[in-house]
């Protein structure tokens, strides 16, 4: 059972897993609880350790992004700049795993006022459930912001986030503050893992993706994550990125 699980990462009923250890093994004689020390030192092992890897590779995997990348930062945001004048960077608020907010980072690809803008536009949001805004055709989007929409590129800065440990490269998208009030309770289990770069369901569609199928997404990676998942994963995001499909 140790081995097959030593490359999965923390599930978020590890409480519950140490109670049913110790309803089994915890209590009657020395040999009944010390299998059930064993069992409990060896299971915390594992899960340090697969947490511990999947934090190195997110640091190392973003420091090197974020050197091997800069050459286009500086570009990105020179275009920006000229193109209207305003901020480089688009901050807003995000809500990270079990509900903690922090500062998220974007390429700016609206123009200067586009929060003010969206309540304008609300009636034309194309998710038709209405907890994500999403428009192909946003008037607020830039020429420069279409391309680097596309691509995926607006999202670059959020290597820094990865790097500070508010992220990491692989796992479910962060929502905004406003989406995450509407959401119901089985919606809210998305935020028990800490919010990604890419995920499921962005390499599969992303934006033509429903928000439903978005948790069933979410839920099933927060359920299964292991190292070979997330590697399989930031390998999809390549094409899917490249190909710009479900991107807007």
């Amino acid at each position: 059972m140790v081995a097959r699980a030593s490359h999965t990462f923390p599930s978020v009923n590890r409480i519950e897993l140490m109670e049913e250890l110790y309803r089994r093994y915890g209590q009657g004689n020395i040999r009944r609880r010390l299998r059930y020390w064993r069992k409990k030192y060896a299971w915390i092992l594992v899960v340090g350790g697969a947490r511990a890897l999947k934090r190195l590779i997110d640091i190392v995997g973003a420091a090197v992004l974020l050197v091997v990348l800069s050459p286009l930062f500086l570009v990105v945001a020179v275009l920006i700049k000229l193109t209207d004048g305003g901020p480089v960077l688009f901050w807003q608020t995000r809500v990270g795993q079990w509900g903690r907010e922090f500062p998220f980072p974007k390429f700016r690809s609206m123009v200067v006022n586009a929060e003010e803008l969206k309540d304008q536009l609300l009636a034309h949001n194309e998710h038709q459930d209405g907890r994500i805004f999403k428009m192909k055709n946003d008037p607020r989007v830039t020429w420069i912001g279409r391309i680097i929409r596309k691509f995926s590129i607006d999202e670059l800065p959020q290597l820094w986030c990865v790097l500070k440990g508010d992220m990491s490269l692989v796992g479910p998208r962060p929502p905004v503050p406003r989406e995450v009030a509407e959401y119901t309770l089985a919606d809210r289990r998305r935020l028990d893992a800490k919010p990604g770069l890419t995920c499921i369901w962005q390499v599969s569609g992303r934006s033509d993706i429903p928000f439903d199928k978005q948790v069933e997404l979410d839920v099933q990676y927060i359920e299964s994550q292991s190292f070979w998942l997330d590697l399989k994963l930031l390998l999809k995001t390549i094409p899917a990125v490249l190909l710009g499909k479900g991107a807007y």
